[in-house]
């Protein structure tokens, strides 16, 4: 027995026999070409690059035939890549200049690409590193002679294992035959995680070393929820995960019932539950889960993965579909949260500490074109539906303003042009820096609601780079600090008589949503799809009273520790008798 930890990419458990894809690295080797034959070289290189166009465009259009079109779009990326011209030109110029073979040159020019997407501070953007990779190795197997192995053929039941899987693979897979996907490459918002939770297939990615260790026709058990994977288990431990996977599709058959039923405490408090979402491919997961609209719309996903920028009528098309999947729910649609370093790498210049340099609004308010073609899509896209406006990483009244400003200028034009647009459009803000929770009072007559980002929230707070493993452990949501700054922010909210909502990972955690609950009036709470029908279920198992009770003592509590202890003794006790707490987490 092999026992190893990963990434818990997509929950859930799959036991079953390993389906290998080891599509070895390819040895690419660099040799000079005789001046006569840049042509042919150069040549040979557009006709690889047309032949992996042909087989992406074959495969989308099988797709069309069985998949959601929303699926569609990360193919549509993959495209874009191919499309580059830089990588193109890059390439075809160095074998003019260096005369070296194509394989070894476009290797090189891929590499430079994606080296720039690596060092991105953002895990999802660092993700779409691995896009490059993925259409770049297509095209060196056409230039090399090497066929591409697919998972589309798989005809009995098995679970995929692979150093990493392309989204063309998991667009071609047949789902009644893919049990789980494990991978050595891959974080939780990687293209292959997000599909593999939209299909709510069980995923652990990032193991390195893994292939090595598995064998084609090997016992496997995939647990996506702990991120856990064992080869060849004992007896003992395939009875326990057999037992695990029996009660984890009890639950969530369980947990389903209650979907469309309101998320309201036992006397009678009602909060709406809401879903983050990051690209359109969500929005089927998010509706089967229960999701009362969008409380965060992450628009980063726009403008990746390509040189130029996102044209108004892209972004229009994306929010409008988005809104009428939701009618007539809300769809709330952050402003680009991004920093220079993140969005188009040809054109800007990237920062030694993103994190508290150019992003966000600061970014937004600097690049005016951008920002005026995103507000003029969501106001747009506002005339078929119940779409807000949420503006991130407010530190000062003036941003408000000044972004508010060019709302109006938006608004001019367009009533200028003869579009119709959504007039009374709702602004919102999110309260993600210490300085807009301090000055709260200040903010929330300017605007219609509140949206609290804990994630980034804490960190700053915190003085914590969550993703730093050094500090991790001082990444902690339950922090004293935290918890009064979050109490001071809801105070605010109800006293200027404005929604408030909290739309961070401690909204979807079960212990933490329960003591946000007790901490001041919240009107909704916004998390990923999945967390989605556990928070209802403990919303609907315990009263607003208790709620407050535990909060209010926490608050009396000086150190995480304290917290901790007191939280994990204490709120079993206030649940119905029919309730497990320890099923939610």
């Amino acid at each position: 027995m092999i026992k190893l930890a990963g990434i818990g990419a997509s929950r859930g458990i799959a036991i079953g026999k390993i389906y290998l894809l080891d599509r070895s690295r390819m040895c690419v080797l660099k040799y000079k070409i005789q001046k006569d034959e840049i042509n042919k070289e150069i040549q040979r290189f557009k006709e690889a690059v047309a032949e992996s166009t042909k087989y992406l465009n074959k495969i989308k259009e099988k797709a069309k035939k069985n998949l959601d079109s929303k699926f569609l779009g990360i193919m549509d990326g993959h495209m874009m890549i191919l499309q580059d011209e830089l990588l193109v030109s890059e390439t075809i110029d160095r074998i003019k200049n260096e005369r070296i073979n194509a394989e070894w040159v476009f290797q090189k020019s891929m590499k430079r690409l994606r080296n720039i997407f690596l060092k991105m501070d953002d895990e999802y953007l660092r993700e779409r590193g691995k896009d490059i990779d993925h259409v770049g190795n297509l095209i060196l197997r056409n230039l090399i002679g090497h066929d591409q192995e697919s998972i589309a053929d798989l005809n009995e039941k098995a679970i995929i294992v692979s150093r990493d899987l392309a989204p063309s693979d998991v667009v071609q897979m047949k789902k009644d035959k893919v049990l789980g996907f494990v991978t050595e490459a891959g974080g939780k918002t990687s293209h292959v995680s997000i599909m593999a939770a939209s299909f709510e297939i069980p995923a652990v990615v990032g193991l390195k070393d893994f292939i090595e260790k598995a064998g084609l026709g090997d016992s496997i058990i995939v647990d996506g929820i702990e991120g856990v994977v064992i080869i060849n288990p004992t007896k003992e431990e395939f009875k326990h995960y057999l037992k695990k996977l029996q009660i984890f599709e009890y639950h969530n058959k369980e947990l389903l019932k209650i979907k469309d039923f309101k998320a309201e405490t036992t006397d009678g408090f009602s909060v709406k539950l809401m879903a983050n979402i990051e690209t359109n491919l969500e929005i089927p997961l998010a509706k089967r889960q229960g999701a009362q609209g969008v409380g965060l719309f992450r628009t980063e996903c726009l403008f990746l993965n390509r040189q130029d920028l996102p044209s108004e009528e892209e972004h229009f098309q994306i929010y409008k579909e988005t809104v009428e999947s939701f009618a007539p729910h809300p769809v709330i649609i952050r402003t680009l949260d991004a920093g220079g370093d993140k969005i188009n790498p040809q054109l800007n210049k990237i920062e030694a500490n993103p994190a508290l340099g150019l992003r966000a609004i600061r970014y937004s308010l600097k690049q005016l074109n951008i920002f005026k073609e995103q507000l003029r899509a969501i106001l747009r896209a506002g005339h078929f539906g119940n779409i807000k406006i949420m503006y991130p990483l407010i530190s000062g009244l003036e941003e408000i303003q000044k972004a508010n400003e060019i709302l109006e200028e938006v608004k001019e034009d367009l009533s200028r042009d003869g579009i119709p647009f959504k007039k009374n459009i709702e602004i919102g803000i999110m309260i993600e820096t210490p300085s807009a929770a301090v000055i709260a009072d200040m903010l929330a007559h300017a605007v219609d609601f509140f949206s609290i980002g804990t994630n980034d929230l804490i960190q700053y707070v915190l003085a914590v780079d969550r993703t730093n493993e050094m500090v991790a452990s001082l990444y902690q949501p339950l922090h004293p600090s935290v918890l009064r700054l979050i109490e001071l922010v809801l105070k605010s909210a109800e006293k200027a008589d404005i929604e408030v909502s909290v739309c961070g990972s401690m909204g979807g955690n079960p212990l933490s949503a329960l003591i946000l609950l007790g901490l001041g009036k919240i009107d909704s709470m916004s998390m990923y799809a999945h967390s989605l029908p556990k928070i209802k279920k403990m919303i609907r198992n315990i009263s607003l009273k208790d709620a407050k009770d535990i909060s209010s003592h926490i608050l009396t509590l000086s150190t995480f520790k304290e917290i901790n202890d007191y939280v994990s003794a204490e709120v079993p006790k206030r649940f119905s008798d029919d309730m497990n707490f320890a099923d939610l987490n």
